[in-house]
C-alpha cells in the first residue's frame, strides 16, 4: 500500500469515527430533550405554563447548538443529564392503563385454558 493510500485510509477511518461519535451524541441529545420535555409537562399544572417552560427548555438546548468540539459536547451532555436527573419529578404522571399506571392489568386476560361458551343455556331442540 502506498503512502497516499495509507493516508487516505487513515482519513477515512478518522472521519468514520468522527461521524459515528457525532451520531451517538445527536441521539443522546434527542433522547435527553424528549425526556426533559415530557418531565416539564409533569411539573406544569396548566398548559399555558407548560408552553412557557417548553420554550425555555428549547432555548437552553439551542444555546449550545453551535458547539463543534466533541469533548465539549460530551461534557455538555453529561452536565445536562446530571441536571435532568437532579430535577426529575418525584411523582410523574403515568397514563392509567400504561405499565405502572393505576389501571394496568386491572382486568387481566383469562388464562389460555379457559373457554367462553356463548350459548347461554340454550337447548338443542332438533
Amino acid at each position: 500500500m502506498s503512502t497516499a493510500a495509507g493516508a487516505a485510509a487513515a482519513v477515512a477511518t478518522s472521519a468514520a469515527g468522527y461521524l459515528t461519535r457525532r451520531a451517538a451524541q445527536k441521539e443522546r441529545v434527542r433522547i435527553l430533550y424528549r425526556r426533559a420535555l415530557k418531565d416539564t409537562l409533569n411539573w406544569a399544572v396548566h398548559r399555558h405554563l407548560f408552553y412557557q417552560d417548553a420554550s425555555d427548555l428549547r432555548e437552553r438546548f439551542e444555546a449550545n447548538k453551535h458547539v463543534e468540539d466533541l469533548d465539549t459536547i460530551d461534557r455538555l451532555i453529561a452536565d445536562a443529564e446530571a441536571s435532568y436527573n437532579k430535577w426529575r419529578h418525584p411523582d410523574p404522571y403515568i397514563v392509567p392503563w400504561a405499565p405502572g399506571g393505576s389501571k394496568f392489568t386491572r382486568n387481566p386476560t383469562p388464562p389460555s385454558g379457559i373457554e367462553i361458551i356463548y350459548d347461554y343455556g340454550r337447548e338443542d331442540n332438533d
